[in-house]
């Protein structure tokens, strides 16, 4: 399983990603809202763990895009 974590605070980013990977997990991190929207609408994604406050885009408006190109396809 791929997951995605969009979290800008970076210690709680990296904690996360080491706990998905000792779980067998592949987990890739971007820290701002941006980043995470191109990296979700690459479709690998199996679960997208998203803060809301991000810097450059907030998570809200991420769940409102990939949700409208998601309904595109």
């Amino acid at each position: 399983m791929r997951i995605l974590i969009v979290e800008d605070e970076i210690r709680l980013a990296e904690a996360l990603g080491q706990i998905m990977e000792e779980n067998k997990y592949t987990a890739d991190i971007v820290h701002d809202g941006e980043a995470g929207l191109d990296y979700a609408l690459s479709g690998i994604y199996d679960v997208i763990v998203l803060d809301v406050m991000l810097p450059k885009r907030n998570g809200f408006d991420i769940c409102l895009l990939y949700t409208s190109d998601a309904a595109d396809d």
